[in-house]
């Protein structure tokens, strides 16, 4: 979709203490999460931008990685460092990176 203009790394490789930007939809983010993640839905984004700090990577994610790679195109452009994570929380929980939930954690 965005090709190789859109900064990002595989969910993999997100250090532990990465800004972690979790743009998905209140139900998909209940379903399951990283735990460290922030999340914001995409749709919130312009209402919600001064909670992203500036002085730090910032790395978004989505189920997939397309809506976190349009916000992540769009932070760029704004002025914000963020890189998007390939493959989304599907790459995440492939991975085996930590997931929580008020249930078993899954994506949706």
């Amino acid at each position: 979709m965005f090709g190789d203009d859109v900064p990002a790394v595989p969910a993999a490789e997100v250090p532990q203490d990465a800004y972690l930007l979790d743009v998905r939809e209140q139900d998909e983010w209940d379903a399951g999460h990283a735990p460290e993640a922030v999340h914001i839905p995409m749709g919130r984004l312009s209402d919600r931008a001064a909670e992203i700090p500036r002085d730090r990577e910032v790395f978004v994610i989505c189920r997939s990685g397309g809506r976190s790679a349009q916000v992540t195109v769009a932070l760029n452009q704004a002025g914000w460092l963020a890189r998007n994570v390939d493959g989304g929380m599907q790459a995440w929980a492939a991975a085996g990176r930590p997931m929580e939930a008020d249930g078993d954690p899954y994506v949706a």
